[in-house]
């Protein structure tokens, strides 16, 4: 029997499911939902923000759920997305695998159909067994079927999404149980603050003994920072680290920043150097994927020693064997390596310093003549200058970053100094996460973000420009338009399967919804109109047009996209 249903001298005793989900979340601490509305969570909504909860109402329940996945990485409280049965479940489904994938706390909470028709196979609305659905591509996944179990529903998806590695979280609230009635002191009692959901797990004093002779025997050494050390907000602690034993270190995408991009001992200039030549390498919050080869050969030396800092035990050995684990949350295991070293104990190995410089300095002047070019049409090089250019004063804004080559080249060219300001499309590598990424961004930060986005790419999400404009949000997105996917076609040509329309004008896309959009060509109009945008603090867009010969199929992951045996054209 739902709340609207009861005899009218018991209702106002009464609550239902609806008010006990806002309840339970507003108790722990969560102020914002994503999502999109409709059967059966409008209601549920709508009751949220009268109660005082931020509401972002979105065009596509993927994009919402990846605002969710980041702000859940930028805040280390789990993002929260709502979205309607079957369908729209199975769309945020995506951004919870993706989330999943990239160790980002998230709760994807989706309303669904009556169980017992469901379990039956009798065809409701929108029928689908979404708990089995969302197991496999979530950190945990719970069904709540009675209200008195809504505020321990929360409560576990709370402590599953942050504790220990973090993940993405799916809850499946039946139709049912949200309008079921529920008296208020049985209500009351049901709710559960979490406490203490990400105690920190300090290592053991062995393996941080043991990691720290490794290294003080290593004449190449080498720490590679990822992702799981900017979640961690151990910047402090590895920056003194790093500087007293004076190691090179090279930074994933999105741990750019934990030190600044132009530190003398950052190693990013020389990646493949360092990583191939290394004989200890420390791995901080990392993990031996494709992003860095699987620690194989040809990239990597077979007799390499790896120390791995992981909080997840069994990332230990997952690709090559690991010398000595370091089990443990990032900021206490810096902490303990701080408080253990002894001076002296690791040498600054200068003739492996020196040599990391000479590379160094090689690549950068390489970069430096393609950036310093200024062709007509702009190239990826010198727009990303124009870009880089535009943002040299601006270390608060955050950068979101997804494409093929408009990716690859940002993240070489545009400089990080703050940690947890670079967010791209991380672990999957997948498109469609910018519009997503940069509404959550600003919705936890409320600082300037700027997305810089492949005309492909942005294809993914782009009718989140009238999420963005409706909630006037301080997001400038800067489209690097070369007519296609990796590159445009020729003219005298029909579209290909990459082609896209030529000479597209997003610009106009932002107008109609009432933001500014602007229409450039060359590197000086492109500085002015992102400098232009970012001091309005107004939602802006920015059609970018390059080259479109520029750019190569797939990026920097050519080796990963197989041809054809057959010549184009011909049969077997």
């Amino acid at each position: 029997m739902s709340a609207a249903e009861m005899p009218e001298d018991q209702a106002g005793n009464m609550t239902d499911g609806f008010h006990l989900v806002v309840e339970a979340l507003k108790l722990n601490g969560i102020d914002t939902i994503y999502g999109v509305a409709g059967i059966p969570i409008t209601d549920l909504l709508r009751l949220a923000q009268a109660e005082g909860l931020r509401y972002f109402g979105f065009r596509h329940e993927q994009s919402a759920g990846n605002a969710a996945a980041i702000a859940g990485f930028l805040t280390q409280k789990p993002g929260v997305c709502m979205t309607v049965s079957a369908p729209g479940f199975l769309n945020g489904l995506v951004a919870l695998a993706n989330a999943t994938t990239n160790c980002f706390p998230m709760i994807l909470i989706s309303g669904s159909s009556d169980r017992a028709i469901v379990d039956l196979e009798q065809g409701d609305y929108e029928e689908l067994d979404q708990l089995n659905a969302a197991r496999p591509y979530a950190k945990a996944a719970y069904r709540v079927n009675r209200p008195q179990d809504i505020g321990l529903g929360i409560a576990r998806a709370i402590r599953a999404a942050v504790s220990g590695r973090p993940g993405g979280v799916y809850l499946d609230l039946t139709a049912e149980v949200l309008g079921a009635a529920l008296d208020e002191a049985t209500a009351k009692k049901s709710l559960i603050k979490v406490v203490d959901p990400a105690p920190p797990q300090p290592p053991a004093a062995h393996a941080v003994a043991r990691a720290l002779e490794i290294l003080a025997g290593a004449r190449r050494p080498l720490a590679i920072l990822g992702k799981g050390a900017a979640y961690a907000r151990a910047e402090a602690e590895i920056r003194a680290f790093i500087e007293a034993t004076g190691m090179p270190f090279l930074p994933m995408s999105m741990a750019k920043g934990l030190l600044p991009d132009d530190h003398p001992q950052s190693a990013a200039a020389a990646r493949s150097y360092v990583i191939g030549n290394a004989d200890v390498v420390l791995l901080v919050g990392a993990r031996l994927n494709w992003l860095l080869s699987h620690g194989r050969a040809p990239l990597w030396n077979s007799d390499t020693q790896i120390i791995q800092v992981d909080i997840e035990p069994a990332e230990i050995d997952s690709n090559r064997a690991i010398a000595a684990p370091v089990v443990g949350d990032i900021k206490s295991v810096f902490a303990a390596l701080n408080a253990a070293i002894k001076p002296g104990q690791i040498e600054r190995q200068a003739a492996w310093l020196d040599e990391i410089d000479k590379r160094k300095r090689q690549n950068i002047e390489r970069m430096a003549a393609r950036l310093n070019a200024d062709p007509s049409p702009m190239n990826f090089s010198s727009a990303l200058r124009a870009v880089r250019n535009a943002l040299a004063d601006r270390p608060d804004v955050y950068i979101v970053n997804e494409g093929a080559n408009t990716l690859d080249f940002a993240r070489n060219i545009i400089d990080m100094r703050e940690p947890r300001h670079r967010l791209d499309s991380g672990t999957w590598g997948v498109m469609g996460i910018g519009m997503g990424y940069a509404i959550g961004a600003a919705a936890v930060t409320g600082r300037p973000v700027v997305a810089i986005e492949g005309d492909s790419a942005f294809g993914f999400s782009g009718m989140e420009i009238e999420t963005i404009c409706r909630y006037d949000l301080p997001v400038t997105t800067v489209i690097f338009n070369n007519n296609g996917v990796y590159r445009g076609d020729p003219e005298d040509r029909p579209y290909s399967p990459t082609g896209l329309i030529r000479g597209a004008r997003y610009d106009r896309i932002i107008e109609a919804f009432g933001g500014k959009g602007y229409h450039v060509t060359d590197t000086p109009g492109l500085t002015a109109a992102l400098q232009e945008a970012l001091a309005s603090r107004r939602p802006a867009l920015i059609n970018a047009v390059i080259d479109p010969t520029a750019g190569t199929e797939s990026g920097h992951i050519q080796a990963l996209n197989p041809r054809s045996a057959i010549a184009p054209g011909r049969s077997a």
